[in-house]
């Protein structure tokens, strides 16, 4: 498992920035403009407002859960879901805790 989550953390990060850098290159850092076009229509709306929800619940897991389990650098991931998404944040987690579990496993 740790490879799968190792490889979907690294798509996590390198699909929706490849996606975001050139956005970025085109208008730069248009604050007005990424939120007129996120939130352009209802679809657009539900999808942000689904990623939002998303966002707070894996925060709120990653705490409880690196916690529970003893995670180090659970602020890392966190701080990832921040700046790139879920797509990133969570695989990181995941794999912060495979490998957690697997030291835990060994004592």
């Amino acid at each position: 498992m740790k490879y799968f989550y190792g490889v979907l953390t690294l798509l996590g990060i390198i699909l929706p920035y490849m996606e975001f850098i050139p956005w970025i290159s085109e208008h730069g850092f248009n604050m007005t403009l990424l939120l007129n076009e996120a939130t352009q229509n209802r679809i657009s709306a539900f999808a942000w407002l689904d990623v939002i929800i998303s966002v707070v619940v894996l925060i709120g897991f990653m705490l409880y859960e690196g916690k529970r389990i003893g995670i180090k650098h659970k602020w890392i991931p966190i701080i990832g879901t921040l700046t790139v998404g879920v797509s990133f944040g969570l695989p990181l987690f995941l794999l912060l805790r495979e490998i957690r579990m697997d030291k835990l496993k060994e004592k």
